[in-house]
């Protein structure tokens, strides 16, 4: 949150703008003297012709906290990531145009989230369907994921609640009325039958409750003091290897990264389809119980092409 700061001595207005914002139980305020009797100054304007150097300072104040994770080899990656996103966030407030960078940003997480579990739609097709709610597309399973993947990003916005009734609402939306390569309709509620995935063995359907439930509550206790990047990734990893669905999980699992993040003021991530291969490995590694740093450097190139991509697309816009 940024505003105009404006105080009076005698018969002096002094102005300063002021960004303040908060992470991992912190809060932090930057402060910028603008002028005395500033009288036209537009908080908008004042950042547009500042942003590079406002944006550093934000960065400056999160560093500490950057510099207390492990996650990766490579730890200008990671600070790339968060520079990258402390400059969205701000561009998006002079813009004013958050809304629709939004939609934008679904036409290409829904192409490549449902591209990963094996969907054939092309890209302008999946963009047709969000810009005109209509298609004449051969495959109408893959036309109702989408429609379906729309529906579920909303309720992710505006409903979505960290527990065991909300990640199986989200789960009910995005596989309504479809059909699995079997032919079956999608099974309602967590897996009943034991599933491999990738050649790894996910949580037995008897249990998958129970480590659900431990996931939510490790996520409550550690939502105000972990760093959210690191928070949103070990959610994310955790629950592809907990698996509740029959299907559905790499779709749910994306979404529920993103919320973390979101949540926390970041942009969200895509993850590329093309690199489908590579994802599903670096889940399995970090699953093995071993180092996880190949896991968090691959999600990280992801974050660092999406925030790449948009920022162009919103300075553009």
């Amino acid at each position: 949150m940024s505003y105009l700061e404006i105080k009076k001595v005698k018969d002096a207005q002094y102005v300063s703008f002021v960004k303040k914002f908060s992470l991992m139980g912190q809060s932090f305020r930057i402060s910028e003297h603008i002028g005395k009797n500033v009288s036209t100054m537009d908080k908008r304007e004042y950042l547009r012709k500042n942003l590079d150097s406002i944006s550093r300072k934000e960065f400056e104040l999160r560093i500490p906290l950057l510099e207390e994770l492990d996650l990766i080899y490579n730890d200008q990656l990671l600070q790339d990531v968060e520079l990258m996103s402390i400059q969205i966030e701000n561009l998006l407030e002079i813009k004013e145009n958050k809304d629709a960078v939004l939609i934008e940003f679904a036409k290409e997480f829904i192409f490549n989230s449902n591209r990963i579990e094996g969907s054939k739609i092309p890209a302008d097709e999946v963009r047709k369907i969000i810009e005109t709610g209509s298609s004449k597309y051969q495959n109408a399973n893959e036309v109702k994921e989408v429609y379906n993947s729309i529906d579920a990003m909303d309720y992710m916005r505006a409903e979505f609640k960290f527990n065991i009734p909300s990640i199986k609402r989200l789960y009910y939306i995005l596989t309504k009325n479809l059909t699995m390569s079997s032919g079956e309709a999608y099974p309602r509620g967590f897996k009943k039958v034991a599933n491999v995935v990738n050649n790894t063995e996910t949580t037995p359907p008897e249990l998958v409750e129970s480590e659900l439930k431990k996931l939510l509550e490790v996520y409550q206790s550690k939502k105000r003091s972990e760093h959210p990047i690191k928070l949103a990734l070990d959610f994310h990893l955790k629950y592809e290897g907990i698996h509740p669905f029959l299907d559905g999980n790499g779709r749910t699992g994306r979404m529920l990264m993103n919320k973390i993040l979101m949540s926390n003021g970041y942009f969200p991530i895509i993850i590329y389809s093309e690199q489908t291969r590579a994802y599903f490995n670096a889940i399995n590694k970090g699953l093995a119980g071993g180092n996880r740093k190949k896991y968090y450097q691959l999600i990280l190139k992801h974050a660092k092409k999406t925030y790449q991509q948009f920022y162009m697309f919103i300075e553009e816009f």
